[in-house]
């Protein structure tokens, strides 16, 4: 009787990465992480999102390979201000003579680092506030959600300015200020993830080994506070990049003669009635990015939470 015929390699992997019994660590991990691949690609609009984060960091990473003009360098104000769109300037010319297109590409480089710095500072202070309140309790708990409390009283963009209006204008500010402010949803769903953990047997199995209240914290109880947590980070990136946005529009976050996006929305309100492409163009980038995240997190939350309806 002929035996069954070989898997192929392609096969032999998906078979590797859902054994039932994984004989190490690291396939118990890919095996996780191809599940819930699997789940994210069956969100058509998840995959878009992700699409689109994904081109944001290859425009910004290949800047000067994309771009066919300076973006800084301003053209002939007597033949190349305020084109409209063409085969010469995809995306028009502004009033400086300067190409629009190439200037949305570089500021995607501007958004994008004001994205990742933001998630950097922002979401560590966010964590680490709300599992110590959480877990600590008592007049520690009440202190630091009142300081939370607080920042969440005042919209993020009024607190912004305010904080920028003290700092001075200037991109590095600018982030500084939306990092300040967006620091406390972190801090209120790390609290919430801790009480839910913070009696269970396994975290008084780990007392009982004589582990101190920091290990405790750090070792275990932030690693499960992290899927919650990035969901909300990737959902309010569109939100950090309509308030980095909007100090731009403001004259209070990126100065001339860099390429932000709401700062050339600001320039291009000027021409919005007869040369609509000016401020368009900008604000068509900042909308298709901001939707890119949106979905993205979307698509994140019914992979990682474990509360999300199936």
């Amino acid at each position: 009787m002929a035996g069954a015929p070989p898997l192929s390699q392609s096969s032999r992997l998906q078979a590797w990465l859902l054994s039932p019994e994984p004989a190490s660590r690291w396939q118990a991990r890919f095996g996780r992480f191809y599940l819930g691949w699997r789940s994210f690609t069956k969100n058509p609009l998840a995959v878009l999102g992700l699409v689109i984060v994904v081109l944001l960091i290859l425009v910004a990473v290949l800047a000067p390979l994309i771009a066919p003009y300076s973006p800084i360098a301003g053209g002939d104000l007597r033949t190349q201000r305020l084109l409209p769109p063409s085969e010469t300037y995809w995306f028009g010319t502004d009033d400086q003579g300067r190409d629009i297109f190439s200037r949305v590409v570089y500021g995607s480089r501007i958004t994008l680092w004001v994205v990742m710095l933001v998630a950097v500072i922002a979401t560590p202070i966010g964590v680490i506030i709300g599992t110590v309140a959480g877990y600590t309790g008592g007049w520690v708990d009440t202190v630091l959600m009142r300081i939370t409390d607080i920042f969440l009283a005042f919209p993020r963009l009024i607190l912004a300015l305010a904080f920028v209006a003290a700092l001075g204008p200037g991109i590095e500010n600018a982030i500084i200020a939306i990092s300040i402010t967006s620091w406390p949803p972190y801090a209120r769903i790390a609290r919430a993830e801790t009480l839910t953990v913070r009696n269970s047997d396994f975290i008084a199995a780990v007392k009982l080994q004589g582990a101190s209240t920091p290990r405790i914290i750090f070792g275990h109880i932030i690693p499960l506070c992290i899927s919650s947590v990035i969901v909300r980070v990737t959902l309010d990136m569109a939100g950090i990049i309509l308030t980095a946005a909007g100090l731009g529009f403001l004259g209070l976050g990126a100065q001339p003669p860099m390429p932000e996006w709401g700062a050339m929305v600001a320039t291009g309100r000027n021409y919005l009635i007869d040369q609509w492409w000016v401020a368009a163009m900008p604000g068509l980038a900042i909308f298709v990015v901001s939707l890119g995240f949106n979905l993205l997190g979307d698509g994140l939350r019914d992979v990682l939470d474990p509360k999300a309806a199936k």
